[in-house]
Parts: C-alpha cells; structure tokens; sequence
C-alpha cells in the first residue's frame, strides 16, 4: 500500500518485475507430533521434583540446618524448568 502510494507521489512507474513481488504460493509446515510417553515422563519427573522440595523444606525445618530451602530447590527447579522448556520450544 505504502509502496504504490510513494510511486503515485514521485511518479515513478511500477519495476518490470511487479508481479512477481506477489506471494505464489504458501506451504504450511506442520510440526510433529509429541510423544505422550515421553510428556507423561515430564509429567512425572516434575511430580518427583515437588515431592522433593516438599521433602526438603520440611526435613530442613524439622532438624534445624542451619540453611535456606531455597539453596536446594531453586537449582531443581531451574534446570527441570532449562529441560522442559528445550523440549517444548526446541523442536524444529
């Protein structure tokens, strides 16, 4: 729209090739599948990972260690978050 506008204010002709500027064709790529096992596998790696913070945060407060859960947990949870999010978005 733009480009037939500036070519009406200038007074340009058209490039001999303007029909080819048009789209011809358009193809659509579908992705593949994802394997359920594999999701269920997710599934279940992230049930195991809440279990074990659960797990930690109440055995740290129930003995007294002298630490923050969150030292524990907060790399299990970054690096299950890394894994999940390259199988979701990393596929091509």
């Amino acid at each position: 729209m733009f480009a037939n506008l500036i070519q009406l204010i200038t007074g340009r002709p058209p490039p001999g090739d303007y029909d080819l500027a048009f789209v011809k064709e358009v193809a659509i790529r579908l992705k593949p599948r994802r394997n359920p096992r594999i999701e269920r596998i997710i599934l279940l790696g992230w049930a195991l990972i809440a279990g074990k913070c659960w797990l930690m945060t109440w055995l740290i407060e129930k003995y007294r260690v002298p630490i923050d859960p969150l030292w524990v947990v907060a790399p299990t949870v970054a690096f299950a978050l890394l894994c999940t999010a390259v199988y979701y978005f990393g596929r091509t």
